[in-house]
């Protein structure tokens, strides 16, 4: 299937702005390559996701969680799941035949992805590691990290499963409410 390119107005002179964050033109550079529609849209730097959506106006559900998980084997992959869930892990290991999976530390985690905690996303990532998205996020448009802190990436959540490969599959559960 050919990814059909739509281009932002700009988006070059947004990827040599030197005024972006390193991360930010990084990921813009590789949603450019891979032929990936982003609208990023600059904002107060955020201390969680739920005031990152109120900033944005949205909803937390309209954004997409971007998770580092490491294998026992030592690799890596990104879970995406929607704002208010939290990885189903039994459903994430199923999927994945595994037993022992672990979130990095924060360091661990810009070490395997060259990106910071609350900016991290897929596109960009260096090195590319696989992709599984949680089903409730297929067919949506949502907010992802875009790279650096004060910034976020709109995007059709389709366009990234192709572009990347991703398994869409049942990974979250939805989070529970504090009492």
């Amino acid at each position: 299937m050919r990814i059909q390119r739509r281009r932002w107005p700009k988006i070059e002179s947004m990827i040599m702005n030197n005024e972006l964050a390193p991360g930010v033109r990084r990921m813009l550079a590789a949603a450019e390559q891979r032929g990936l529609a982003v609208e990023l849209r600059r904002r107060q730097a955020a201390n969680s996701l739920e005031e990152a959506a109120d900033l944005l106006g949205i909803r937390p559900s309209e954004m997409a969680k971007t998770i580092v998980v490491r294998r026992s084997s030592g690799s890596y992959l990104f879970a995406l799941i929607p704002g208010d869930t939290q990885i189903a892990w039994p459903k994430l290991r199923s999927l994945l035949g595994v037993s022992k999976m672990k979130l990095p530390d924060a360091a661990e985690a810009l070490a395997a992805t060259g990106y910071e905690r609350g900016t991290i996303t897929p596109i960009g990532s260096e090195p590319s590691w696989p992709v599984i998205i949680d089903e409730r996020l297929a067919g949506r448009r949502a907010a992802l990290g875009a790279g650096g802190h004060g910034y976020s990436a709109f995007m059709e959540i389709d366009d990234l499963v192709r572009a990347y490969g991703a398994t869409v599959a049942d990974i979250a559960t939805h989070a529970q409410a504090a009492r």
